[in-house]
């Protein structure tokens, strides 16, 4: 249930904001198809936030964020902590982009458990969404107190295509 996954977000990162719930929900159901324009410029994204993105909340390896755990989030910290390599999470990352295709049915049916479970209120919920289904529903950046918060730095993968010796 995606309520699970809600859950245990909001308890690790009390600070959530609509938007950042929009996010979570977004990437659940649609992946990183919006992230990946080319592969070189994700390889220096990648390379560059893995310099940069210094501390942050202790977070799992692997954060499964859809309720059938086809899709995580893959957190970095951690990652470089495992000693794992960034060219097979790359590689994750932009099959990911390419072949998994999104569910905007699920999305809205995501969003309505979400507002059922009354962390915000339901006009603002519905408000929000009325203006992200307006546009396609677009990919979205974490809040500003989320970002200042939390400091994210993750990937969002398939989990089908992670190496088997992660899982």
């Amino acid at each position: 249930m995606i309520k699970n996954v809600l859950h245990s977000h909001f308890s690790r990162y009390p600070a959530m904001q609509i938007q950042d719930v929009y996010k979570l929900i977004h990437q659940a159901t649609t992946g990183s198809e919006h992230a990946v324009t080319d592969i070189e410029s994700a390889r220096n994204w990648l390379r560059r936030e893995l310099a940069e993105m210094g501390e942050g909340p202790q977070e799992p390896l692997i954060d499964p964020i859809s309720p059938e755990g086809i899709i995580a989030r893959i957190h970095l910290r951690p990652f470089v902590i495992a000693g794992r390599d960034p060219d097979l999470l790359l590689d994750a990352f932009i099959r990911t982009a390419n072949e998994f295709h999104g569910d905007g049915h699920l999305l809205d049916q995501f969003w309505r458990a979400a507002i059922a479970m009354g962390k915000f209120p339901a006009a603002e919920m519905g408000g929000f969404i009325r203006t992200m289904k307006e546009q396609n529903y677009p990919a979205v950046h974490h809040s500003p107190k989320y970002e200042k918060l939390y400091r994210p730095a993750y990937r969002v993968i398939a989990l089908e295509f992670c190496p088997a010796t992660w899982l």
